[in-house]
């Protein structure tokens, strides 16, 4: 049986995809690698296969046309044979002791016929050049070591959001639910932890620090500058994620009220991309955004304008926009994101 289905999106990625390879592939037998060439011009693909002739038994190969990130992950899915699935971008890796103790983990609910929806652990902003790695858990938000519902969770904090980074989904939960990302599109990594919410009823958290998130390339998606020049795809995402769900039809009041959260710091992201580009095409940019989610769900557009996050991104003037920009270096700073 294989417990995890790991997904590793591949894009010219020749330089550094054999680390994240290696790390998986300690799971042994437990685990499914499924290397999705995503049209690369490189060696991606050569490498991958040398792999796969290595390590058949765990090791796949898919090449196909560029699609995007979001494509490729489409593709891993679809070909996801291992209960549980797992995204793990070509730049990063996996703490092989925590991969380890997730088997195990894994294990156990298997043998007690147990299973979930979505494992949460920790992950750790491997920045290029900081000595001391911030590490985002969810210690005092999420019960450990046990199996959970929505209603027992806590108060997340702004850089406690669960992202890509820290779920592991079971398969047949996002197949059902019919998860599908946007092709040629950044940023869709939002949709893939936002949009299978309403479908996740057992959760099981582990205070691991497992997926090691790389930052440190100037050609990054989450590189401000990058991310000032693709604006438009993380109004599009934010957009995107808006028209998903009216809030009141979410009934567990806990999850409404962190999926609202959620879509406020991604209101937040794309009003302080316009605000810091300081182009006046992309500031009405962010007032039709702001107009959008008003037309779409009014009240969730009070509850989130009208909270902090909302007010400081939409301070009048120079001087308001100079304000928003600076909290936003000083969270920046704080956090340690791009």
């Amino acid at each position: 049986m294989k417990y995890i289905s790991f997904a590793i999106p591949c894009y010219n990625s020749q330089e550094y995809m054999a680390h994240a390879i290696e790390t998986i592939l300690t799971g042994g037998e437990d685990v499914e690698i499924i290397i999705v060439n995503d049209g690369s011009k490189d060696n991606t693909s050569k490498i991958g296969h040398e792999y796969a002739e290595k390590y058949p038994d765990i090791i796949r190969v898919i090449d196909k046309e560029n699609g995007g990130h979001g494509d490729a992950v489409n593709y891993g899915l679809a070909n996801a044979e291992g209960k549980y699935f797992k995204v793990v971008d070509s730049d990063d890796w996996v703490n092989t002791e925590s991969l380890q103790n997730i088997l195990n983990v894994l294990k156990k609910m298997e043998e007690h016929g147990e299973e979930v929806d979505m494992l949460i652990a920790n992950y750790v902003y491997e920045k290029e050049g900081v000595s001391h790695k911030k590490v985002i858990h969810y210690r005092n938000v999420l019960p450990q070591n046990q199996i959970f519902k929505w209603s027992d969770v806590g108060r997340f904090h702004i850089d406690q959001y669960i992202l890509m980074h820290s779920v592991i989904y079971r398969t047949d939960m996002l197949k059902l639910c019919q998860l599908t990302l946007p092709k040629h599109t950044f940023y869709v990594d939002n949709i893939y932890v936002y949009y299978p919410l309403p479908h996740v009823r057992k959760m099981y958290y582990m205070d691991e620090d497992f997926y090691r998130y790389y930052i440190g390339r100037e050609d990054q998606s989450v590189n401000e500058k990058v991310m000032i020049k693709r604006v438009d795809q993380q109004i599009f995402v934010t957009r995107t994620m808006i028209d998903m769900y009216q809030m009141r039809q979410i009934s567990n009041k806990k999850l409404r009220a962190y999926m609202e959260k959620y879509l406020a710091i991604m209101m937040t992201v794309s009003s302080i991309l316009c605000i810091r580009s300081k182009d006046p095409e992309n500031m009405e940019k962010k007032k039709e955004l702001w107009k959008y989610l008003r037309q779409k769900d009014k009240k969730t557009f009070v509850r989130i304008r009208y909270g902090i996050l909302g007010q400081s991104m939409n301070l009048p003037g120079k001087s308001g926009r100079k304000i928003s920009s600076l909290a936003y270096l000083l969270a920046r700073k704080i956090i340690g994101f791009n």
